[in-house]
């Protein structure tokens, strides 16, 4: 199965690189992040030596940059024919499944790490606390990995990539904002309490902004890596009963 993954991971992983999407991606991204952090979240002016205003920026970009990843995965193998050959080739499934999603998560890891330099210019500003910054990152990949496997799961069951991109920015959505205070206040009226807390136990944002403040807390881990499984299982599925109808 380990071989199945990586043949497919180094495929995939190819495939980014082979057209100018990698780059059109990683400029708009990286455009982005800059953008949001220096201008409009006011990186100069709040005073502060850290990276906070950065990392809130990060759910919003994704509801939009990571479906744009995602939605290639199943869609566009249906679209162009070649998923075909991917099923009948000598490995699993769950290999096929798993060596897209994580060639695609790879890549998004990419496009975060090449952020650096801002991490470098806050350090040149001052003495941020480099552990909050490095767990936030690490909570950036974490929930990145999750949006792409919402978008896995979206992709495999649609062959069209529009489609694709469309539903997984709404389901996105939707765990992103389940425990902002917002809706909370919203439904507190008539929902009892114990199902507020269940909702917003779905959110994004709750355990993103839990990591930020600079504990990666076993909950956490354990709520990215079951939504992650579940919707690669979900995706596994889809793929199959596309196959055998």
């Amino acid at each position: 199965m380990l071989k199945g993954v990586s043949a497919v991971f180094k495929r995939e992983l190819a495939a980014y690189f082979a057209t100018p999407l990698a780059t059109v991606f990683l400029v708009i991204f990286l455009f982005a992040m800059g953008a949001f952090t220096f201008y409009m979240g006011g990186f100069f002016t709040n005073g502060q030596a850290n990276l906070g205003v950065f990392f809130s920026f990060h759910p919003w970009l994704y509801l939009f940059l990571i479906p744009a990843i995602s939605m290639r995965l199943w869609a566009e193998e249906r679209k162009s024919g070649t998923i075909e050959l991917l099923l009948t080739l000598p490995i699993p499934l769950a290999s096929a499944v798993l060596g897209k999603f994580l060639a695609a998560w790879a890549f998004a890891g990419l496009a975060l790490a090449l952020t650096f330099p801002i991490w470098i210019t806050v350090n040149y500003l001052g003495h941020p606390d480099n552990g909050v910054i490095l767990a936030s990152y690490i909570g950036s990949w974490l929930m990145a990995g999750g949006y792409l496997a919402i978008g896995s799961a979206v992709s495999a069951g649609t062959g069209n990539q529009v489609i694709a991109f469309v539903v997984s920015v709404v389901i996105s959505f939707l765990f992103t904002i389940a425990g902002a205070p917002l809706v909370i206040d919203a439904l507190s009226g008539w929902m009892p309490v114990e199902l507020l807390g269940t909702i917003s136990s779905f959110s994004f944002l709750t355990h993103f902004n839990a990591i930020m403040a600079g504990v990666i807390d076993l909950r956490d881990l354990v709520f990215f890596g079951t939504l992650i499984a579940f919707f690669l299982f979900v995706t596994a599925v889809l793929v199959d009963l596309r196959k055998a109808g």
